[in-house]
């Protein structure tokens, strides 16, 4: 799955126009987690290194096609000028003259990032005009923001109808990844799913049922496959209009499908709350908040013993430390083994980092929900729209 990268393009004396995801949470005016804008460093410090100025563009958050001053591409401008040593230029929109002028006037060595796409409805309306608006800005197109790959939005499908396209490093490395891991995993692949709905991984898991040897259910998922099993589930959470599914996905799974044998409860998920745990029946009045020892010892096992690890989604309320042990286990677990570790991103990515963890792991996805579709097997319209070397 080998596609053309940064590498494959000339880019002395050219304008790159590089779609990056700074989508990255603004606190009090800063940036409060840079993660994301320090693993686009490579593309754009190669892009400068020869030869190369780079015109920036990403959204931040949800402007819903308005400009809104809160979500402003200032704070994270700042923060890029700071990690790379030099001053990064900002405009007051992402199209138009002025625009075009400011990416025009660069010269070697320059950045400029531009304004919040999503100011305009026609970013996420995948908009013709809007594309070719946006093309205008660079030479050729270097797409590195492979947590939008599974968005046809102008900025990622749009504009590569117009310019010269590859990869940036890091989509290039989220590719062969999950690309090579699904394609031939190492044996015994074991995938670990947590979070809070069965339906958001239903095609998750009918997908990776077909290939793994285990998969390890944790989070609140977990109640709906017991409530399907028709056992107590307390108040916990369950989505009680998915109980056919759950039962048709443990009916399919043989015994791939591997549960929680103990659970954490809690009357209330926050902190402080009273909590206790118990075996596999919640009581009335209690909700599960994590998985139990027995489970995390029994999860443990099948790490230790695996070759490849994809996990996906919390163990339980991690958030909150009164409920995070076994997310925290399962990481430690995953961070201490031999096997290749794929963490898929959103709350799973959120729990390696707080545990200090991430650099133990083969590979974070920087995509939550892109891993999840790649791993359905989905095709990311960003993915396809690179040409194959």
């Amino acid at each position: 799955m080998a596609k053309k990268t940064i590498r494959d393009l000339d880019v002395r004396g050219r304008r790159v126009l590089m779609r990056v995801d700074f989508n990255v949470p603004i606190e009090g005016g800063k940036v409060g987690d840079d993660t994301r804008i320090k693993a686009a460093l490579p593309s754009i410090r190669y892009v400068l290194d020869n030869g190369g100025s780079v015109v920036l563009m990403s959204h931040l958050g949800r402007p819903k096609g308005k400009v809104n001053d809160q979500m402003r591409m200032k704070p994270v401008a700042e923060r890029l000028s700071q990690l790379l040593g030099k001053s990064v230029k900002t405009t007051k929109d992402c199209i138009g003259p002025e625009v075009e002028a400011a990416a025009k006037t660069l010269k070697a060595g320059e950045v400029l990032l531009v304004e919040n796409l999503r100011f305009h409805p026609e970013e996420e309306e995948g908009d013709e005009a809007f594309a070719r608006e946006l093309a205008k800005l660079g030479q050729v197109y270097v797409d590195d923001a492979f947590g939008t790959a599974h968005r046809a939005h102008a900025s990622v499908a749009g504009v590569t109808k117009y310019l010269p396209v590859a990869a940036g490093f890091l989509m290039e490395k989220e590719v062969k990844y999950l690309g090579d891991m699904l394609a031939k995993p190492e044996k015994p692949f074991v995938a670990i799913l947590g979070g809070s709905k069965v339906s958001d991984k239903v095609m998750v898991i009918e997908a990776l049922l077909k290939k793994v040897d285990a998969i390890l259910i944790g989070g609140a998922m977990t109640y709906t496959f017991m409530k399907a099993q028709g056992k107590p589930v307390g108040e916990s959470l369950v989505e009680t209009g998915r109980l056919d599914v759950a039962k048709d996905i443990l009916s399919k799974a043989g015994g791939k499908l591997v549960l929680p044998v103990d659970h954490v409860v809690a009357k209330e998920a926050k902190a402080g709350a009273e909590k206790k745990t118990v075996g596999n029946e919640i009581p009335d009045g209690w909700k599960g908040v994590d998985i139990g020892p027995k489970t995390v010892k029994a999860y443990t096992e099948k790490i230790k013993g695996a070759k490849t690890v994809v996990w996906n989604g919390p163990m339980g309320v991690f958030e909150v430390d009164d409920f995070a042990a076994g997310t925290k286990a399962i990481a430690t677990a995953l961070a201490a083994s031999d096997a290749l570790s794929i963490i898929g991103g959103g709350d799973s990515a959120a729990a390696v980092e707080k545990f200090g963890l991430a650099e133990e792991m083969s590979h974070v996805s920087t995509g939550g929900g892109a891993s999840l579709e790649f791993l359905e097997g989905r095709v990311l319209p960003g993915v396809a729209a690179i040409p194959d070397k």
